[in-house]
């Protein structure tokens, strides 16, 4: 017989179809993103890989590892990507007063002026979504979403046994 749940507990196969409804609502917004954003840099001559990487670097130049790290993908797809957008003309490599191999990453004008084209069509979407959702539901999916990044990261760190 299976032992009673204690009031406000969903058990241990509820929880794992949470994770399983939430990894597969991940995986579908994956795609619709990837779909929207090749769409929405195509006229701009980019990618939605080379804009996520051109957008990483907007604010301030990274090396190739920091990006991966931010975006939660391998420094061996940023790297690719990277030299990409250099052979291009729409990146360049700068020295790392932090690391003499590890060289930062950052946008050239070109690149910006890319990644700027993109503004009015990024801009219309998030208007139309944020009608969709409503301004206070946009706010809490992201809030939402934040969370549960975070909460993914405490759990891949290594976690200290120490008594």
């Amino acid at each position: 017989m299976p032992e009673p749940q204690p009031a406000g507990d969903v058990g241990v196969r509820a929880r794992q179809d949470l994770l399983s409804r939430t990894a597969l609502g991940v995986f579908r917004l994956n795609g619709q993103f990837l779909s929207v954003s090749e769409e929405l840099a195509r006229p701009a001559g980019l990618t939605a890989a080379w804009w996520q990487v051109l957008g990483a670097v907007l604010r301030e130049p990274l090396p190739v590892a920091g990006i991966a790290r931010t975006m939660g993908i391998t420094r061996q797809s940023v790297q690719r990507i990277a030299d990409l957008l250099v052979a291009k003309g729409l990146a360049e490599y700068a020295p790392n007063p932090a690391h003499r191999r590890a060289k930062l990453l950052r946008p050239t004008q070109e690149g910006r002026a890319a990644v700027a084209r993109i503004g009015p069509g990024h801009a219309s979407l998030a208007t139309r979504l944020a009608a969709e959702l409503g301004d206070t539901a946009f706010t809490e999916t992201v809030q939402v979403l934040e969370r549960l990044a975070k909460a993914l990261d405490a759990l891949a760190a290594p976690q200290d046994n120490t008594p």
